[in-house]
């Protein structure tokens, strides 16, 4: 096979867990196109590639609720067995697990996924930090719009005899 997975496909299965960006197992085979089991089995034998910041099995809590956020993992429909996730570098190390034409088209695209997917947070999180400064700045300038203002009105307020002139 020598397409690429569409990224916008790979997109859609990240999820944000424990504050980092994750696949489940059960997506990540679907994308390999190998059984869920067989893809854990295969990380099993070569677990010492898997360090816990590299992949990790979901709390009930957690699974329940991805289940409910995703809609898409009916009760029943999935394994009996929490899943695991893995992170960017826990993707990147399959693809040394494995060793197939597939997975490696697979890995590419989903790496390009992940860094689309950084860039892009990346470019929020600059956006926001201009924001904040244009709302601090816009802050600055109604106080001393109000200190220009108060001035004005004191001014126009005085009685033209108090500023020199004589009412005849």
């Amino acid at each position: 096979m020598n397409t690429l997975i569409p990224i916008e496909r790979v997109e859609n299965k990240i999820y944000l867990i424990r504050g980092q960006k994750v696949m489940l197992d059960r997506d990540l085979a679907e994308l390999y196109e190998v059984l869920t089991k067989n893809l854990n089995k295969a990380v099993r034998r070569n677990i010492k590639r898997f360090p816990l910041d590299f992949m990790f099995q979901l709390t009930k809590d957690e699974y329940d609720s991805l289940r409910f956020q995703s809609g898409t993992l009916k009760r029943g429909r999935h394994s009996k067995y929490l899943p695991y996730v893995f992170t960017q570098e826990g993707i990147a190390m399959l693809s040394s697990v494995l060793k197939s034409e597939r997975a490696i088209l697979v890995n590419i695209a989903i790496m390009r996924a992940f860094v689309r997917l950084n860039r892009i947070l990346s470019s929020h999180i600059e956006v926001s930090k201009k924001l904040k400064e244009l709302e601090n700045k816009t802050l600055k300038n109604e106080k001393d719009i109000q200190v220009v203002v108060k001035v004005i009105r004191e001014l126009t307020s005085v009685k033209p005899s108090a500023i020199g002139f004589k009412v005849a």
